[in-house]
């Protein structure tokens, strides 16, 4: 997107503001099936997690994408953006029986990724097909927040328990119908992806009524200029020739299946905030933005950089600034970090902004979240109303007379 654009958002929607270009996502998409075009059968399942936002649902559909889910809302969300159920695939983590069972009376496809509840399952639910979630004890990710394929993970069924899995699946008489893993996000060694995926492919020897073999995702997108990201071209060639020698020994084309989200939205994103306040300490200069980590955490939960620019003021001279949020406790985007000279009143984009940001904003401090805006073919589009101060009260509930101030008696002297 232009500069001019983004500015002209700005200057309609106020600020701060989240901005999604659809054109990018669309052709991240193309992008990643492209790479895999080698394989006869492909399924991109779109992480709703990123950005759940129901038009951004809508268009993921629209481009022949399925949806990868992690909560009973998000399949309830997806179903109301169009999505087929059997397009649907729910993987939950540490979640009730219950919700399992509420989502699969919806129709949508289930994994499940721990020993307990998938006996509990097959032992009620025998004739439901089931995908199970395998850890295959391999550490990838950029953060340990986001690796979640490593030995001490939450997430999955360690391939240690395989003998353990297989009785539960013989006495249950179970139908397992995918095999999955997902080792984390941030993935920069194709060759330890790779690796993992050698695990998945022997695990998956073991059922032999198998439809698809899901490889998750956390393809690492660029975050400034020169950034190293996933090279899924060279992955798509490899893991594609791999696939289908893998396909002709099990005697049966399967699905080779993915659940990108960052990868598709991420760079799609802007997030534009105004300059509040330039600060002169004795050793820093702070611009202070009228936003915070309440509206984009990412910087103080997981150390991520996002590459700021100040649309204002493209052209003027870099100066060093440290661009603080105005949260009541240290709120840092940017320590010492070259920028155009910013004044009091500029706007500065935050790009990188698509994944992980709306959905994980908050009302902290009382504040507002902020309003989304979709640009399609050349217009904007606003698709989330910013909140206000019916928005933030809505769910509270004021109980009548509970705290009146209690009316002191007279006292006669």
């Amino acid at each position: 997107m232009r500069q001019a654009d983004l500015l002209k958002i700005a200057g309609t929607y106020g600020d701060p503001v989240y901005v999604y270009d659809a054109e990018k996502i669309i052709s991240q998409y193309n992008r990643l099936t492209k790479a895999f075009s080698g394989v006869k059968h492909l399924q991109l399942n779109y992480a709703a997690k990123a950005l759940s936002n129901i038009n951004i649902l809508k268009l993921m559909n629209t481009l022949g994408s399925g949806l990868d889910t992690v909560s009973i809302q998000e399949v309830q969300l997806g179903l109301m953006a169009g999505f087929k159920p059997e397009s649907i695939i729910y993987t939950p983590n540490g979640v009730s029986l219950e919700e399992i069972e509420e989502a699969a009376k919806l129709g949508v496809r289930i994994n499940i990724d721990n020993l307990s509840i998938l006996e509990q399952f097959g032992g009620k639910h025998p004739d439901i097909p089931v995908c199970i979630r395998i850890n295959p004890h391999v550490m990838a990710g950029g953060n340990s927040n986001i690796s979640v394929g490593h030995i001490d993970s939450k997430f999955g069924i360690s391939i240690h328990q395989i003998p353990h899995l297989l009785r539960i699946v013989e006495l249950t008489k179970m139908n397992i119908n995918g095999i999955h893993m997902h080792t984390g996000s941030d993935i920069l060694d194709i060759d330890v992806f790779l690796y993992a995926s050698e695990i998945l492919f022997e695990t998956a020897k073991n059922f032999k009524n198998l439809d698809f073999i899901d490889f998750g995702s956390g393809f690492k997108v660029p975050y400034k200029k020169g950034d190293i990201e996933t090279n899924v071209e060279e992955l798509g060639k490899k893991l594609s020739t791999r696939f289908n020698e893998f396909c002709a020994e099990y005697g049966k084309e399967l699905t080779l299946a993915f659940e990108p989200g960052k990868f598709l939205v991420s760079e799609a994103g802007y997030f534009l905030t105004k300059v509040n306040v330039v600060k002169q300490t004795t050793s820093t200069v702070f611009a202070s933005v009228d936003s915070g980590f309440n509206h984009l955490i990412r910087p103080m939960l997981y150390g991520a950089s996002h590459q700021i620019e100040n649309i204002s003021n493209p052209k003027g001279r870099e100066r060093y600034y440290s661009v603080v949020g105005y949260i009541c406790e240290t709120d840092t985007f940017a320590s010492n970090r070259r920028i155009n000279e910013i004044s009091e009143g500029d706007i500065l984009s935050f790009k990188n902004a698509g994944a992980y940001c709306f959905t994980m904003a908050s009302n902290y401090n009382s504040r507002f979240r902020p309003p989304e805006v979709l640009w399609y073919k050349n217009e904007a589009h606003l698709i989330r109303e910013r909140e206000n101060f019916d928005n933030l009260i809505q769910n509270q509930v004021d109980v009548k007379n509970l705290f009146d101030a209690k009316k002191e008696k007279a006292t006669v002297k």
